[in-house]
């Protein structure tokens, strides 16, 4: 028996992939670039707040730079979606001004076929997105919280700082000179007070913070230590090597606490209610467990906006300003209201499925814009008596 005929694929569905290939490559780009330059500028502005790791904690640029990285992620998802919309309203202004989108409809294209290579770029972009919200940003945020707890906790930036006089615990005064690169301190002092008006004294040229079976000391070289005993005896010493314990400084139980921005999904809705403070904040953790879940929506809504921006309304030879004006503050204003219900989710569970609705229904309100009004498919050659141009729409 034959099979039925093979369904044979003519000149026009060719042209048609040509294209939306066309399309793509031409929003592509420009998206990537303004992801690249917002997370560079949200960098920056995030980069002068570490800089506190480098003055006052005395910690290399190595530490500076791996905290900044970890907190990539992170930045990239928050300003992902306003990437998307300022690229998609650059690249359809321009080709809608050229008329290449007009000329599109004019070939037979429908209004689905024309935005659909924007919105398939956006479904990837919302992938993306997810994707980091769900395990790279957790564990990007999770190594940054272990560096600054070892920043927070080290001895070599807490126990000495050049040119002061620093009390790490009570009775206890350190001085040192200078603190070379390799961590090396000149000319050191330290006063420790003891029980019952007993103090010793100690003077070093140089010492160096060292890890000794698995607990830190302060060797200290060529110096000299003075005691003066509760019954007013003064003891002097001279030395070339000496160890002094600082276990007593770093006997803290402190351990690393892992914000809900720090953990992973399952973490966020099925947490350890036996710990006091997963009790006591359980529904913040589920509000961070909807919003990793819903904010890549976002992209998928602003690239409906800014194609309603654009292709939502007739064709105009005096630009789209005004229309991209209002249709951007909506989206802002969208966003901001995002914002807030996501901030109301932490104390009312209920408005979690809010965090939902809100960028569903603007990409649904979006859509319905778009596809309000009629293609019309001709050349209007006597239409103010001017130079023939292709009209985009015609009434609804």
């Amino acid at each position: 028996m034959l099979g039925a005929p093979k369904r044979q694929r003519g000149p026009f569905f060719f042209v048609m992939r040509l294209i939306d290939r066309y399309l793509l490559r031409q929003m592509l780009t420009p998206t990537l670039l303004a992801v690249a330059a917002l997370s560079a500028v949200a960098l920056l502005s995030t980069s002068l707040g570490q800089l506190e790791i480098i003055v006052s904690q005395r910690q290399s640029a190595l530490v500076f730079l791996k905290v900044t990285l970890l907190a990539m992620p992170q930045l990239i998802n928050m300003v992902m979606p306003i990437a998307l919309f300022v690229a998609a309203l650059i690249t359809l202004n321009r080709l809608q001004v050229d008329q290449e989108i007009v000329v599109c409809f004019a070939g037979g294209m429908s209004r689905w076929r024309v935005i659909s290579p924007a919105l398939r770029l956006a479904s990837v972009m919302t992938v993306l997105a997810l994707v980091l919200n769900l395990w790279i940003q957790p564990a990007a945020l999770r190594a940054m919280r272990e560096v600054l707890f070892e920043v927070r906790t080290d001895l070599a930036s807490t126990l000495v700082r050049e040119g002061e006089f620093t009390a790490p615990v009570s009775g206890l005064t350190v001085y040192a000179q200078s603190i070379d690169n390799g961590g090396l301190i000149h000319n050191l002092f330290i006063h420790q007070a003891g029980a019952n008006g007993a103090a010793t004294t100690y003077t070093a040229d140089t010492g160096r913070i060292v890890n000794r079976g698995g607990k830190p000391v302060l060797e200290m070289h060529r110096g000299s230590t003075q005691e003066f005993s509760k019954r007013g005896v003064l003891n002097y010493l001279t030395f070339d090597d000496y160890p002094f314990e600082l276990s007593q400084l770093s006997s803290s139980s402190e351990l690393v606490h892992y914000k809900p921005s720090d953990r992973y999904l399952h973490e966020l809705f099925f947490p350890d209610l036996t710990q006091d403070w997963e009790k006591r904040n359980y529904e913040k953790l589920l509000a961070e467990g909807h919003a990793r879940l819903s904010t890549p929506l976002y992209n998928l809504t602003f690239m409906c906006f800014a194609l309603w921006a654009i292709i939502g309304g007739g064709f105009s030879r005096m630009g789209y300003g005004r229309r991209m004006a209002i249709i951007g503050a909506a989206a802002a204003v969208l966003r901001i209201v995002g914002f807030a219900v996501e901030a109301g989710s932490e104390n009312n569970a209920w408005l979690n499925v809010m965090q939902y609705i809100i960028p569903v229904s603007g990409a649904a309100w979006a859509l319905a814009g778009i596809f309000r009004q009629r293609v019309s498919r001709y050349i209007d050659i006597h239409k103010r008596g001017l130079t023939p141009f292709i009209g985009q729409t015609g009434a609804a």
